[in-house]
């Protein structure tokens, strides 16, 4: 694809003070668009990240939103048009995770991680029928291999990426007539500031990765150029599917 491929584009990444978001913002930048970089409480990085790609001659604004708060996600979306126009991509990669054995999940947890990584992405979803143009446009759900896999203490987690998968195959057919395309991407293992900050024991990371047969972790660039894809004209006739990106991995 070339640097043009999202050209006069306006796209909204959600979460994308780092790691996969950053990732698909900045290629996103690259590729054409004019990019809002979402972001819930990493003010300094959000905006870093808006210097990066401004630097390398891009266009981005950061702007602030809690995706567990609805008011919030409306305001995203009034604030991003008034500085860029009509929005014609929607990634909603903002999520949280906890990861614990079954007893310990809790009443709060649940409502914790269903209230961004679900109602979050319903309410984003709902704003882009209404803010996307006559034209339609691309929502990319960020979904997950635990969503159809048997991870250990994940339980919580993988109920949300599993619901995310639902809202992907229903959002799709309801807003066809609207020229909207639906699809999620499921990374596998991928390497981000989230990631690190868990603290896996080194024998952890060694199991991980040898389960991947490309026999490393995904970066946010290998999943970035999925949803470039997904994004793009290239994939005009792509709708309702979960493209799994994990190198071969299987949760």
């Amino acid at each position: 694809m070339s640097s043009s491929t999202l050209s006069g584009k306006v796209a909204i990444v959600t979460g994308a003070s780092k790691g996969i978001g950053a990732g698909i913002a900045k290629l996103f930048a690259k590729s054409g668009a004019s990019v809002v970089v979402n972001y819930a409480s990493s003010e300094a990085a959000a905006h870093a990240l808006v210097a990066e790609i401004k630097g390398a001659g891009g266009k981005a604004v950061a702007i602030q939103a809690d995706f567990s708060k609805t008011a919030d996600i409306r305001r995203l979306f009034e604030e991003s048009k008034r500085a860029f126009g009509a929005i014609d991509i929607l990634v909603n990669n903002a999520g949280v995770y906890a990861f614990a054995p079954l007893q310990d999940a809790t009443e709060q947890e649940f409502h914790r991680e269903f209230s961004t990584n679900v109602l979050g992405v319903i309410t984003a979803t709902q704003e882009a029928a209404k803010h996307f143009g006559p034209d339609g446009g691309s929502i990319i759900n960020i979904s997950s291999i635990a969503s159809v896999g048997f991870m250990p203490n994940s339980v919580v987690y993988a109920a949300t990426k599993s619901a995310v998968d639902s809202i992907t195959r229903v959002t799709s057919v309801e807003l066809a007539p609207k020229k909207i395309r639906v699809n999620s991407i499921a990374p596998g293992a991928t390497i981000t500031e989230g990631i690190a900050a868990l603290g896996w024991p080194e024998e952890a990371v060694k199991s991980v990765v040898a389960s991947i047969p490309f026999g490393r972790p995904g970066q946010p660039e290998d999943i970035a150029r999925v949803a470039l894809f997904l994004a793009s004209d290239d994939s005009a006739w792509v709708t309702g599917e979960r493209i799994t990106a994990s190198g071969g991995q299987r949760a």
